[in-house]
């Protein structure tokens, strides 16, 4: 009988396992992000992003399914960087401070990646429907912002009531002034942080002096 392998090895080996599944998924998502701003929607077929990442195409087959499921993970992958970025964000002992800090952080996570924004919120790839599961993914990703909101309205900052209709409003104006910025009709960031305040203002409580 076989003398048994260590468990702490075994652990070793499948923590490298994956580690290199890691790396490989998010090397054929960058080329899959970069072509579709290079050379548009048509060229996300799977032999061509397995030609541009080195791989096999039954890789692409393996880890996706479908040039669909690959589309819809290009779709996650994006809101997950858009969560790492808010979520490197300094937190501070005053939430309201908290949250008008976190909205330089947003802009910055949209205009970084153009690729993954174009799929998330431009619909770049024609035909490509999230997933309701896909969705409610995605909208979880930005829940630091209901959570910081949540805070506010505890310390007294803002009116009392759904964090995430509050979230929503701002949401809205955010994506808003960026697609105006990403569409050339805005030089910088005035404007976006000019009607993101204005939003939040909306709902900040009057405080007698």
């Amino acid at each position: 009988m076989a003398t048994p392998v260590p468990l702490g090895l075994q652990g070793a080996y499948a923590l490298g396992q994956r580690s290199t599944y890691d790396e490989l998924r998010t090397k054929l998502l960058d080329v899959a992000s970069e072509l579709l701003i290079s050379a548009g929607p048509e060229s996300l077929t799977v032999r061509r992003i397995a030609a541009e990442a080195g791989c096999a195409t039954t890789v692409i087959y393996t880890m996706f399914g479908s040039k669909e499921g690959l589309a819809e993970a290009l779709y996650l992958e994006g809101f997950e960087r858009f969560r790492r970025r808010l979520a490197a964000v300094p937190a501070r002992t005053d939430p309201f401070e908290y949250l008008q800090s976190l909205g330089p952080a947003y802009r910055e996570a949209a205009l970084a990646e153009p690729g993954y924004y174009s799929l998330m919120f431009e619909r770049a790839i024609p035909g490509f429907v999230p997933s309701e599961r896909a969705r409610t993914l995605a909208r979880a990703a930005l829940n630091l912002f209901d959570r910081v909101i949540a805070d506010c309205i505890s310390a007294g900052y803002l009116t009392p009531t759904q964090p995430r209709k509050i979230a929503d409003a701002l949401w809205a104006a955010a994506q808003g002034a960026i697609s105006l910025e990403r569409a050339g009709h805005l030089p910088d960031a005035q404007t976006y942080t000019v009607v993101t305040n204005a939003t939040i203002n909306q709902f900040v409580v009057a405080r007698e002096h």
